[in-house]
């Protein structure tokens, strides 16, 4: 129970930490009840026990404190933690994961070399799940990428003719707007920008806008596109080719883009790994991938995939409609992408699958020294 609303105060904050973890700590009195609470807002704000154990002016005698990561045990923007627990009184520490970052641990055997009892594990799963970009960029050194999409119930994102607003309902694009602004970035290929002209902010109250990131080989993105930083929003990046036109690059960076060159594939592509551990050098933890579905197929094919987030509409346009996820095909269902499924949820008259990544993802990083 006390390891959940760790977890449940932490993702108030799911979107602000990078390139921190999502932290939050409950504390509980010798009978039970809970004396204060507390959760990492940003980089270089109090960490989750920080902020807990200075509710109680930094003292709590025979309490135990919950927290859903191994308290840290270096210096790094803010003072280590695992003084400050000793420090406080408390007589029991519940860790639900150790930190996996290299220089960052060993906070748990400090705390037991002073006589704390340490418990580590509880609730690990959840723990782990909770920190997926996190967890992503300090294993591989990029930052998780979640695919999204809006279907009919036959797969297509759009009819024949190319209409597309709106297949799914208000439910639904409401939940859209909020894994925006629970995602560090949002990133499309340019022919989802010339096509929709979409803003790719979050528009819901109290919402932050992600970054934003298009994957435009030949700079072919409009200098009046809506996502461009002069118009309205936070940072654009756009990521192109070397040999994509200086002239176009000159336009967009006026208008307030970023533009990121990478050396090409021989068919002209950009590679996807590249800017992936550049997002990663960035501070990204998550990026929230909209499509369309050539970019959802390159990046399943390049195996960045981690997680899929689907809404499907009860409607069928059948015909040769585009799907969600385009390319050439697999010829076998041996080589099929798969994902293992959470419990599907229902959002007015639509319905949202959430998959996670079946095959492990490839260890292509360097450990992250965040904090």
């Amino acid at each position: 129970m006390h390891m959940a609303r760790c977890l449940e105060i932490a993702d108030q904050y799911r979107g602000r930490t990078a390139p921190n973890p999502l932290v939050g700590c409950v504390i509980v009195d010798k009978r039970g009840h809970v004396i204060a609470e507390g959760a990492h807002k940003a980089a270089g704000k109090d960490h989750g026990e920080i902020a807990a154990l200075k509710k109680l002016g930094r003292k709590a005698p025979g309490a135990t404190l919950y927290v859903n990561l191994e308290p840290c045990n270096h210096q790094g923007r803010t003072p280590p933690c695992t003084p400050q627990v000793m420090a406080s009184g408390v007589t029991r520490v519940v860790i639900g994961m150790p930190d996996p970052v290299q220089g960052h641990g060993g906070g748990i055997e400090k705390l037991r070399r002073a006589g704390i009892a340490v418990s580590v594990g509880v609730l690990r799963e959840a723990c782990e799940r909770h920190n997926t970009g996190w967890l992503s960029l300090v294993r591989y050194g990029r930052p998780s990428f979640t695919l999204k999409a809006a279907i009919t119930l036959d797969g297509k994102i759009a009819t024949v003719t190319g209409q597309s607003k709106w297949i799914t309902g208000d439910h639904a694009r409401a939940d859209v707007m909020r894994l925006r602004d629970e995602h560090d970035a949002v990133l499309v290929g340019v022919n989802t920008v010339i096509a929709d002209d979409p803003w790719l902010t979050a528009r819901i109250p109290g919402a932050r806008d992600p970054i934003r990131i298009v994957i435009d080989s030949q700079l072919r993105t409009p200098p009046g596109a809506h996502l461009l930083p002069k118009r309205r929003g936070p940072r654009t990046i756009i990521v192109c080719s070397m040999k994509a036109p200086e002239r176009a690059e000159k336009a967009l960076v006026a208008k307030g883009a970023e533009v990121w060159r990478f050396k090409p594939h021989a068919n002209g592509r950009v590679d996807l790994w590249p800017v992936a551990s550049r997002l990663g050098q960035e501070g990204l933890t998550s990026v929230l991938v909209e499509g369309g579905g050539e970019i959802h197929e390159y990046f399943l094919r390049t195996r960045l995939a981690d997680e899929a987030v689907i809404y499907i509409a009860p409607k069928v346009v059948g015909g040769p409609a585009k799907s969600w996820v385009g390319g050439k095909g697999l010829a076998s269902l041996a080589s099929a992408h798969r994902f293992t499924f959470d419990d599907p949820q229902l959002l007015g008259g639509d319905v949202r699958i959430t998959g996670r990544r079946f095959d492990p993802p490839v260890n292509d990083g360097p450990i992250w020294d965040d904090d």
